[in-house]
C-alpha cells in the first residue's frame, strides 16, 4: 500500500504551505490521481482520514480526489486514444509505438484554509509537480 507514503508527502507539503502563509487550519485539499497511477483512492482517504488526526492544521480537513483520464499518444499516426479502453496500441493504426501522455500523475491541485477572520475562506492553487 503506497497510499500511506503518497500521503505523508501530501500533508508534509500542505503543512508547509500553510506554515508559509501564516494559516492555522485547512479545511480541504484537492487532489488529483491519475486513472493508470495504481493510487487506489479508498485506500488514499482512508490514510488521509489516520494522518490528519495526527495534526492540528489537518484536523478534521476533508480530501477530495478528482481523476486524471489517461491518455496515450501514437507516434506513427500522431493521435491520441484512451489508454484504458485500448492499452497500448493505437486503435487508429494498429501501432504499438506509443506512449502515454497522460494519466500517471499525483498532483495536489487546490488547499481551502480555514476562516480568515473576514467571514471568508481563501484557496490556495499548487504549482503541478
Amino acid at each position: 500500500m503506497h497510499e500511506l507514503g503518497i500521503v505523508f508527502h501530501i500533508a508534509k507539503k500542505v503543512e508547509q504551505v500553510a506554515k508559509d502563509n501564516n494559516v492555522e487550519h485547512i479545511n480541504r485539499v484537492v487532489v488529483q490521481i491519475g486513472e493508470v497511477s495504481t493510487v487506489i483512492p479508498d485506500y488514499l482517504y482512508d490514510c488521509w482520514n489516520w494522518n490528519a488526526k495526527k495534526s492540528p492544521i489537518l484536523e478534521g480537513c476533508k480530501l477530495e480526489v478528482e481523476r486524471i483520464p489517461a491518455i496515450t499518444f501514437c507516434e506513427d499516426c500522431e493521435q491520441e486514444y484512451e489508454t484504458v479502453k485500448y492499452g497500448k496500441i493505437c486503435p487508429h493504426c494498429k501501432s504499438e509505438n506509443t506512449y502515454l501522455v497522460q494519466g500517471n500523475e499525483t498532483l495536489i491541485k487546490e488547499i481551502e484554509v480555514e476562516d480568515t477572520g473576514d467571514g471568508e475562506h481563501e484557496d490556495y492553487e499548487m504549482d503541478q509537480e
